[in-house]
């Protein structure tokens, strides 16, 4: 027999996104309650499979839900980072998103939490342990927060076949080490997980020859030191991008301004990068990953053997005993774009680049306006970037999707209050003449710079 409830939202993912509605939700409409489900055991979404040496690629205070901090806010003081913000670790993310499960949700006794069970349609649940039912009378709306759920090495079988060859996911890594680490090491994949299993490798000892790096595409990357939770940085970064976005001739002429202005990097200067899903990378780093010469560009894998794999473009002996490091998973989603409001509410980010407070945003949102499209107007979603093309599409939707909740009296004084909006002013940084100069040229440099951006990325005026 099945189980039944009732609340006004049935919120089917407890992720990052899931997590960050909720708050915001129940924060703001007080007589909200919230049914939220996971397939998963516990809050926390693709945090809960990661591999055990991960670090949030961006500041702390981006990342998390409105009402309560991840971290402590403070500058690194040790280390190769001294200066820029804390980073959480994959274990402080994972324990930060349970203590919110359990002080912030269910304490409000507004929210129910049904982990391990999948979401079968409508407002039915199914236990994945029992098979038991639960039916959700939904009063309001299903809430999807899985739409852009990412890809990731722990729970995505390498895409290529698998003939004989030790093949591992990127997670399993440190264990290697209980049975001896491997003379050689493939390390396939273009994206943030590939580099940080490149910088784990490096900072166990491995030496740079030990290791193949089959990167299909080489990545631009942002440049961790300018995306910064301070208003003078962050802001004089997205002034400096659009001056430089104005005088851009092509997508990869605007990438090439931006790295000499330092916004982004890349780990070849002789490769021209074709990836620009732009997650932040350290200068560090990225001469850390400089050292690693046997980069193979052949494209992608099609078959590991265990002396040899198979690319795209030809094979390349990698001897017997070698280990190939699954970091191939896809990662980031690309759907295509559909109101956040409609039959459901589909979660995406609004704000490019920052999708735990599109997630919140929306929360807010939804809990302080009735009309749908009234929503719609105010928060269009923006898509993820795989491209330097479709970056400029992502910069020049965001624009416009700020443009559009910034206008909005209470929204804009809501966004002031989350540390989670890299675009927050504060009421400490109202008087920084730095702040003021940042806001001053990024006003100078917007229509110009956008207007360029949406030339290049073909898109229509709004």
């Amino acid at each position: 027999m099945a189980h039944a409830t009732e609340a006004d939202y049935l919120v089917v993912g407890a992720g990052a996104a899931g997590m960050a509605f909720v708050d915001a939700v129940i924060d703001h409409d007080p007589g909200a309650r919230v049914v939220l489900t996971d397939r998963r055991v516990g809050a926390g979404g693709h945090w809960l499979d990661v591999y055990p040496f991960v670090r949030l690629h961006q500041a702390s205070e981006f990342y998390g839900v409105a009402s309560t901090p991840l971290g402590t806010g403070r500058l690194q003081t040790q280390g190769p980072e001294v200066g820029l913000h804390e980073r959480a670790t994959g274990a402080e993310i994972t324990a930060y998103y349970a203590k919110v499960l359990v002080d912030r949700l269910l304490a409000s006794d507004r929210v129910t939490f049904y982990p391990g069970h999948e979401h079968t349609g409508g407002g039915t649940l199914r236990s994945l342990d029992t098979g038991r039912s639960v039916d959700v009378r939904v009063r309001r709306r299903v809430v999807d927060a899985r739409y852009l759920s990412p890809g990731i090495p722990a729970t995505t079988p390498p895409p290529f076949a698998v003939d004989g060859a030790r093949v591992v996911p990127v997670g399993t890594m440190p264990s290697l080490e209980l049975s001896g680490m491997p003379d050689r090491w493939v390390v396939a994949g273009s994206g943030k997980t590939a580099t940080d299993a490149c910088i784990w490798l490096l900072a166990q000892g491995v030496d740079p020859d030990a290791i193949c790096w089959v990167r299909p595409r080489d990545p631009w990357m942002l440049n961790r030191a300018v995306i910064q939770p301070d208003p003078a940085i962050f802001l004089g970064m997205a002034a400096d991008l659009l001056g430089a976005a104005a005088e851009a001739a092509t997508p990869d002429d605007l990438f090439l301004r931006l790295e000499d202005l330092g916004i982004v990097l890349r780990l070849d200067r002789s490769v021209t990068p074709t990836m620009a899903k732009t997650p932040t990378l350290a200068r560090w780093e990225r001469d850390e990953l400089r050292t690693i010469e046997n980069v193979v560009r052949l494209g992608h894998i099609r078959r590991a053997e265990p002396d040899r794999i198979v690319l795209d473009g030809g094979d390349v002996v990698t001897g017997r005993g070698s280990v190939v490091v699954h970091c191939a998973a896809p990662g980031l989603r690309y759907p295509p774009l559909v109101p956040i409001w409609g039959e459901t509410i589909t979660l995406q980010p609004i704000r490019t680049g920052f999708p735990c407070f599109g997630s919140a945003l929306a929360g807010f949102v939804e809990a302080t306006r009735g009309d749908d499209a009234e929503k719609n107007a105010l928060c269009p979603p923006t898509p993820y970037s795989n491209t330097p093309a479709d970056w400029l599409t992502m910069q020049v939707l965001g624009n416009r999707a700020s443009l559009s909740f910034g206008a909005d009296p209470e929204i804009r004084a809501w966004a002031n209050t989350t540390v989670l909006n890299p675009s927050r002013i504060g009421p400490d940084d109202m008087d920084r003449a730095s702040v003021a100069d940042a806001v001053t040229r990024l006003k100078r440099n917007a229509p110009a710079g956008v207007a360029r951006m949406a030339q290049l990325a073909g898109l229509s005026a709004p």
